[in-house]
């Protein structure tokens, strides 16, 4: 039996318990995706939310515009099983899986042009290559006045104030090794399920670790200048708090 709405909310709600003790003003930075989708898109957008993970900023996108309709997509088979269990009967979502580090990603998005595109703390596991030719595949997938929003780690390039805030950072978050017992514990949990079972050896596949290497945090003006030359027509920090920021773009 495919697992069921029922089974897949406690999932849900730890995935969000684990995400907002990782991931500093969590629902602030979802809130200024969803901002930018509503004054650019509204009322009723074709959203694509790429690395959706179990379906976060989907699930609040739809309770923020319920006409809206939603292409999640991911890579990880683990949380696209949680995401397929969430959106199942919903015919306002299409869950997608692809590897945004190929450049073939593209094909499994099921239409295009989009009217918005989301992304929430994903994209900083990619390289700066793949991170640049992503920009230009979404230029070409968004609809021209259509919008991109994109929040994610991106330091202050200013490096005494960038030094002071970072205590407060490190001040409010839990140490790094906190983090990463949080973080294994989660999938720890999550492969003892039968119903993700099959996902978890599909994920180890995958992965050579529970938690990839991070590998391109640049300052916002990097991503901004980098929309700009992809092709799109405007581009600016919409909302920040300390290091973290949601750099918006209009195609």
């Amino acid at each position: 039996m495919a697992p069921s709405r029922a089974w897949a909310e406690p999932w849900q709600d730890s995935w969000d318990d684990l995400e907002d003790a990782l991931v500093g003003d969590r629902a602030l930075r979802i809130d200024a995706l969803l901002d930018a989708v509503e004054a650019a898109a509204a009322p009723a957008p074709t959203v694509l939310d790429l690395g959706c993970g179990p379906g976060t900023v989907t699930r609040r996108l739809l309770a923020r515009l319920p006409s809206a309709r939603a292409i999640a997509l991911d890579v990880d088979p683990v949380l696209l099983t949680i995401a397929g269990a969430t959106f199942a009967g919903d015919e306002r979502v299409r869950v997608a899986r692809a590897d945004l580090r190929d450049p073939s990603w593209t094909t499994a998005v099921p239409e295009a042009p989009v009217d918005a595109v989301v992304t929430a703390t994903a994209l900083h596991w990619l390289p700066e290559a793949a991170v640049t030719r992503l920009y230009h595949d979404l230029a070409t997938m968004i609809r021209p006045g259509g919008v991109l929003a994109h929040a994610e780690q991106m330091p202050l390039d200013t490096p005494r104030l960038a030094s002071a805030l970072a205590i407060i950072d490190d001040s409010r978050q839990p140490s790094p090794a906190a983090r990463r017992h949080a973080w294994d514990a989660w999938w720890a949990r999550a492969a003892q399920d039968p119903a993700l079972a099959a996902a978890t050896v599909e994920r180890r596949a995958i992965f050579t670790t529970t938690y990839p290497t991070e590998e391109f945090s640049p300052p916002a003006d990097w991503h901004m200048a980098s929309l700009i030359a992809a092709g799109f027509t405007e581009a600016a920090v919409t909302w920040r708090s300390r290091h973290a920021a949601v750099v918006t773009a209009l195609r």
